[in-house]
């Protein structure tokens, strides 16, 4: 009977500890989430895939950042000022201008698995109602002011 009494307190420990490990791992998982669909939002803007795409084949200048996506300086400047700040690019000084890379190698890994997976999903992709601009939150192309 004690020998019995024992092992049902020790299932209970164990239950008790896989409880704990189990709301440890929710925790973490939450915590993990939260940081990946934050590493995503930086992937989830046009302008910003367009400018690591420019950085895959190697560091490159502002200007010729602007020129191949034709994109305004401002804009890339603040995609690329974003892109660092989170990890993602590097800035490296030379004289007067910088030169930008890409800051891990994996960040094109990442970039060459999405385009392999659109090749299969693009379709669905395009048509998913749930991944489309609410409605009244369309984007329309900035104007530039002119000063006069």
């Amino acid at each position: 009977m004690q020998d019995e009494q024992e092992h049902v307190r020790r299932d209970d420990k164990e239950s008790l500890r896989a409880a704990e490990n189990d709301v440890s791992l929710v925790t973490d998982m939450k915590v993990h989430g939260d940081l990946m669909a934050k590493l995503f939002r930086g992937f989830g803007d046009t302008s910003r895939l367009r400018v690591l795409a420019c950085l895959r084949d190697g560091p490159l200048t502002v200007g010729t950042i602007v020129d191949r996506t034709r994109l305004t300086q401002s804009n890339v400047s603040m995609h690329l000022a974003c892109l660092a700040d989170c990890g993602l690019v590097t800035r490296e000084r030379r004289g007067r201008f910088a030169d930008y890379t890409l800051a891990d190698k994996r960040v094109v890994k990442l970039l060459d698995q999405a385009e392999e997976l659109l090749l299969e999903i693009d379709r669905r992709i395009e048509v998913c109602p749930r991944y489309e601009e609410p409605s009244g939150a369309t984007r329309s192309p900035r104007r530039r002011r002119v000063r006069r």
